[in-house]
């Protein structure tokens, strides 16, 4: 099992949503209204006057074989808007109850 942990702009929300859903991830956590800076490259989602975006994440436990074809969908909607920053890091889960 892995764990894949997605930061996007809010207005990723529902093509993140749908592309879980595309590829049978039924679980996982959506965490809203979330502030941050890419590492890389993208403008600061701090909800202030001059950085008025959000951001948001979803985490959601899959099957080790699912995870090259989400990271490859993440990508695909990356590269529609680049601008928006959209990232996705995977880790492995040890146990699970």
């Amino acid at each position: 099992m892995k764990s894949i942990f997605i930061t996007f702009d809010i207005s990723h929300k529902e093509k993140i949503v749908d592309m879980l859903t595309h590829n049978s991830c039924r679980g996982y956590s959506f965490f809203d209204q979330i502030q941050g800076r890419g590492s890389k490259t993208g403008d600061p989602h701090y909800g202030s006057h001059a950085w008025p975006s959000m951001c948001g994440s979803i985490i959601t436990i899959v099957d080790d074989n699912k995870v090259a074809k989400i990271l490859k969908d993440i990508e695909a909607i990356d590269k529609e808007t680049p601008q928006l920053g959209l990232r996705a890091f995977v880790w492995n889960i040890e146990q699970q109850y």
